[in-house]
């Protein structure tokens, strides 16, 4: 989520040096064994839409329906935006009287089972929300009443999910207390509730929501940064929450933009493969116009260099012709799908990085955080490679093998090519 609550403020320099010096406790750091959480799920990195960045609580039936029409008559769809999640507000504020959460009826009238079979007759998956606390983060917050969180609940609400015929399940801690042990006993709860129902369902985890870093923590990481959850859940957000901003660093309290998650992912340590995935959160692209063209392409390659899950969070029925290409650009989403490890940063700056793929090309991105222009001459020796070299946003072949690699990278912007 990315508003509608009260955060601290994370830097970025704090936030590279939690990754890389981690936190400092007893716990291991991989939390949940070498196994994927959920058998079955996610072979490669999920890519769909949520309802949170654009409507926050104000959704509906209506509106998450039609969001699924443009998904599918926009070609998002068509190139692998399969999973519309119903992030937060969906539900009556109270449980039934069997301890069952039940969708509101002025919101949903129809049900989430009905919306669930009106999402697969169109060849889509559902996705829903629930917190791991008592309550969920927008009751949290008190923009929406009720206390109906999953903590104790965990096996009725898995098996309510899969009644509804459920894809993807977003579990959010919603919570300022972070004991380590405390979250994993939660997290690995709606795991193994998850688990016995049978039916594979996406474990989306947030182990960093509401949790800052303060002052006296020193270079204390996020949970999501500090340990690796690979075999807790199917994707685990790194950082706190996005915002549609370039970066945050200056003090916008409670999130992070776009420049400092894709800082922390740089040195993130968390093993990333089929089924086990490090989320960098929702996609901004598209939403509101603070991000310019050149940011919102960085966005993209950036998440897709890290094999992030890619989860739009703009309003499709609105969305314009250059958003609809730019989360289409067939080059860069190849790259977020290969079944490979994640890119790792080559230059001091961190802003270079590389990403060996599974046909033995290697990817290349070079990112400028500037507002002026830059040149970069790719030393090959440090990729590793003389061959050709394409340019992944155009298509278009843009040196020999063998000859020199020379690029010029717009403020904000970031170049992706990859050598074969």
């Amino acid at each position: 989520m990315t508003t509608h609550r009260t955060r601290r403020a994370v830097s970025t320099a704090l936030m590279s040096a939690a990754v890389l010096s981690g936190c400092a406790t007893a716990l291991p750091h991989d939390l949940g064994g070498a196994e994927p959480a959920i058998a079955g799920v996610a072979t490669t990195p999920p890519m769909g839409w949520n309802s949170w960045n654009t409507f926050g609580c104000d959704i509906d039936e209506t509106t998450i329906r039609a969001q699924a029409d443009a998904l599918i008559s926009s070609g998002l769809a068509a190139a692998g935006y399969r999973y519309v999640v119903v992030d937060d507000c969906w539900y009556t504020p109270t449980r039934d009287a069997g301890g069952r959460l039940t969708a509101s009826s002025t919101r949903f009238p129809s049900g989430m089972a009905a919306l669930g079979a009106y999402l697969h007759a169109r060849g889509l998956a559902f996705g829903i929300y629930a917190g791991a606390s008592d309550r969920t983060c927008a009751q949290l917050s008190g923009t929406y009443p009720g206390a109906t969180g999953s903590r104790g609940h965990e096996t009725t609400d898995a098996a309510t999910f899969a009644s509804w015929g459920v894809d993807y399940v977003k579990y959010d801690w919603c919570s300022s207390e972070s004991d380590t042990n405390d979250q994993r006993r939660a997290f690995v709860a709606m795991r193994d509730a998850i688990r016995a129902t049978g039916r594979p369902m996406v474990y989306s985890i947030n182990p960093n929501s509401g949790i800052g870093l303060p002052a006296e923590a020193g270079a204390a990481a996020v949970p999501g940064a500090a340990y690796d959850w690979g075999g807790v859940a199917t994707m685990t957000r790194l950082t706190n929450d996005i915002t549609a901003q370039w970066s945050t660093a200056a003090g916008v309290a409670g999130y992070q933009g776009v420049l400092d998650i894709a800082a922390a992912s740089a040195s993130a340590s968390a093993e990333v493969r089929a089924g086990r995935w490090l989320d960098l959160d929702m996609l901004e692209i598209g939403v509101g116009t603070t991000l310019t063209e050149a940011q919102q392409r960085s966005h993209l390659a950036l998440w897709a260099m890290a094999g992030s899950p890619l989860i739009a969070g703009n309003d499709l029925t609105r969305m314009g012709s250059a958003t609809r290409s730019l989360l289409a650009s067939p080059g860069i989403l190849a790259v977020d799908q290969d079944p490979s490890a994640a890119a790792r940063a080559v230059s001091v700056d961190g802003w270079t990085r590389t990403r060996r793929m599974s046909d033995g090309s290697t990817v290349v991105s070079i990112t400028n955080p500037s507002a002026d222009a830059r040149t970069v001459v790719i030393d090959r020796t440090v990729i590793g490679t003389q061959g050709s070299v394409t340019d992944l946003w155009t298509g278009r072949q843009i040196a020999d093998a063998g000859a020199p690699v020379r690029v010029t990278v717009a403020g904000g912007d970031t170049a992706v090519m990859r050598f074969r």
